[in-house]
């Protein structure tokens, strides 16, 4: 059942989408990046729904994730805003990624499909090329398969910049914790951009696969992402029910953390930015 008035997480609008979501996101990690275990896959998937979670992301290069979700959503996937990519970089292969997602997923559209992990300009050379994934992202949304359309990146922010330099995306899933601004900064680079463009900004990476945990607890390493001036919520990968559990008790009580406090944050990650932007280039 949808979750009612008493535990519907705090959300905000992703950008020019104009659609709200939930602060906490599940994300691709966890138990949903693993082969054939259904059954814990559903058991979290649910209980995120059940604990308020209206963002939901997936992709075909995470393992099974989409077949977990197209057996979990089932008459509740009207109720999530469901995000999934494509890695092909041509129009023709990630048109056939988008039939086989939708196949998997049970559903007959996407709220947003995502060009996947931009990494260098030749690949943005060949996605907006002749016959690039753009096309693709282009026709599907024009045949209704697919409502909005996003970049996700991780690796450098100015690659991420001049994607959205070549075409108006509506959101960037992007890599942010209090690491993040010792080197190769997105929160310095992409998040002003994002901001005037008024595109929807969804981080990841917000504990760094759990490294960023032995510098501070989850509540803090969550806290100081939501804080940031534009960013609209989190996906967080969860092993079981119960990390959904205690990620949904932190977005309930999120209170936006001042200028002392990230400043504070991010000095506690100095000496170990490496390991926890291990993702980055260089």
């Amino acid at each position: 059942m949808p979750a009612d008035v008493s535990t519907r997480l705090p959300g905000r609008v992703l950008g020019r989408t104009g659609r709200e979501v939930s602060l906490f996101g599940l994300g691709g990690e966890g138990v949903l990046r693993t082969f054939g275990r259904t059954a814990e896959a559903v058991r979290v998937i649910h209980r995120a729904l059940d604990c308020g979670v209206t963002y939901c992301d997936t992709a075909p290069a995470y393992a099974d994730s989409i077949n977990y979700y197209g057996a979990a959503l089932g008459e509740r996937r009207h109720d999530v805003f469901l995000a999934s990519k494509t890695h092909d970089r041509t129009r023709d292969g990630s048109l056939r990624l988008l039939d086989d997602s939708l196949r998997r997923l049970k559903t007959d559209h996407l709220d947003l499909w995502q060009l996947h992990d931009l990494r260098t300009v030749e690949q943005l050379d060949q996605i907006f090329g002749p016959g690039g994934a753009l096309e693709a992202l282009l026709q599907a949304k024009a045949e209704g398969r697919v409502k909005h359309l996003g970049i996700t990146g991780h690796h450098d922010p100015n690659i991420l910049l001049e994607a959205m330099r070549r075409f108006d995306f509506d959101t960037v899933l992007v890599a942010l914790n209090a690491a993040d601004v010792h080197r190769q900064s997105f929160i310095q680079a992409v998040l002003p951009e994002a901001r005037r463009r008024g595109m929807g900004v969804i981080a990841m990476k917000v504990c760094a696969a759990g490294r960023l945990l032995s510098a501070m607890p989850m509540v803090e390493a969550l806290g100081y992402v939501l804080s940031l001036d534009g960013v609209t919520n989190a996906i967080v990968g969860c092993a079981t029910p119960d990390e959904v559990e205690e990620n949904a008790r932190i977005v309930r009580a999120f209170r936006s953390f001042d200028a002392a406090a990230l400043r504070g944050l991010e000095q506690r990650t100095r000496t170990q930015a490496g390991a926890f932007t291990y993702y980055k280039a260089g």
